[in-house]
C-alpha cells in the first residue's frame, strides 16, 4: 500500500492559503461547509487554481442543502456546473447522487462522462446507503476513482475498504480528528478528508435568513493549526510502514 493522502476541504481564500503552505496533497473546494458543502463559484475555482503552491483542486458540485435525489433539472444543473469546473482548470471533481437507497448511476455515468479526463469522488452521500459493498460494485465499473466514506464508522470503513479491493480509493472523511488518525489508517484507507474548521468572529447586524440571524457572531473557516496537527499525525502513523 502507498502513502494515505490528505485532503483538506476549504471554502474561502484563507482555506486556500492554507493548503498552499501546508503543502496538502488535494484540495476539495466548496462553499457552506456548515451545510455539508455546495458548489462554489467560478471565480472561486479560478483563484483557488491560480493560488501558487496550491495542490490539485477538486471541486464539490452539488447544486442546494438537503438528500442526494435529484430532479432532472438539478441534474441538467450539476452538469452545467461540471463543464464550468473543467473550463475553469480544476483538477477533479466531486459530486454524488441516490436514487431509491441506491447510487443514482445515470447520474454518475452522465457525471463521468461530462468530467472527461478528470477524475470523479463520490461524495458523503454513500453514507445514506444501507449496503455500501453494492455501493462499490456499482460505482467501479461507472468508472468513479473514489468514494468518501465516513470516518465515524470503523467497521463501515473497513468493509468498504475490502469491497473496493484495489479497484476504487476510499477516503475516509467526517469526524476526522488527530487521535483518530492512527485507527483510520489501519482500516487501509487510502485518503484521509477533513475540513478542519474553527469559528472566527463575524458579526452579523441584521437578519439574512433563518440560518443566518442578527447577532450572529462567528463564521467558520480553516483552522491551520488542526490541520497541519492532522497532516503531521497521518504522516507519524505511516512512518513504520514506509520503513518496513
Amino acid at each position: 500500500m502507498g502513502m494515505v493522502d490528505f485532503e483538506l476541504a476549504v471554502q474561502d481564500t484563507h482555506g486556500l492559503r492554507v493548503a498552499a503552505r501546508l503543502g496538502v496533497d488535494r484540495v476539495e473546494l466548496g462553499t457552506a461547509l456548515a451545510l455539508g458543502g455546495l458548489t462554489p463559484s467560478r471565480g472561486l475555482i479560478e483563484t483557488a487554481v491560480e493560488t501558487p503552491g496550491i495542490p490539485p483542486v477538486h471541486v464539490l458540485v452539488r447544486p442546494r442543502p438537503g438528500g442526494f435525489d435529484y430532479e432532472p433539472d438539478e441534474t441538467t444543473l450539476i452538469l452545467r456546473d461540471i463543464r464550468n469546473v473543467r473550463a475553469a482548470g480544476a483538477a477533479g471533481i466531486v459530486v454524488g447522487g441516490v436514487r431509491e437507497g441506491r447510487v443514482d448511476a445515470d447520474l454518475v455515468e452522465r457525471v463521468v462522462a461530462a468530467a472527461g479526463e478528470l477524475p470523479v469522488t463520490f461524495h458523503r452521500a454513500f453514507d445514506t446507503l444501507a449496503d455500501p459493498q453494492r455501493a462499490v460494485e456499482t460505482l467501479v465499473p461507472l468508472g468513479v476513482r473514489r468514494i468518501l466514506a465516513s470516518a465515524t464508522d470503523l467497521d463501515r470503513l473497513a468493509g468498504a475498504v475490502d469491497a473496493a479491493a484495489g479497484r476504487i480509493e476510499i477516503m475516509a472523511g467526517g469526524g476526522v480528528r488527530p487521535d483518530l488518525v492512527d485507527e483510520i489508517v489501519r482500516t487501509g484507507v487510502d485518503a484521509i478528508h477533513a475540513s478542519a474548521k474553527h469559528t472566527v468572529g463575524a458579526p452579523v447586524g441584521v437578519t439574512l435568513g433563518s440560518s443566518a440571524q442578527a447577532g450572529s457572531q462567528g463564521r467558520e473557516t480553516t483552522d491551520e493549526r488542526q490541520a497541519a496537527q492532522i497532516m503531521a499525525t497521518l504522516r507519524l502513523a505511516q512512518a513504520p510502514r514506509n520503513h518496513a
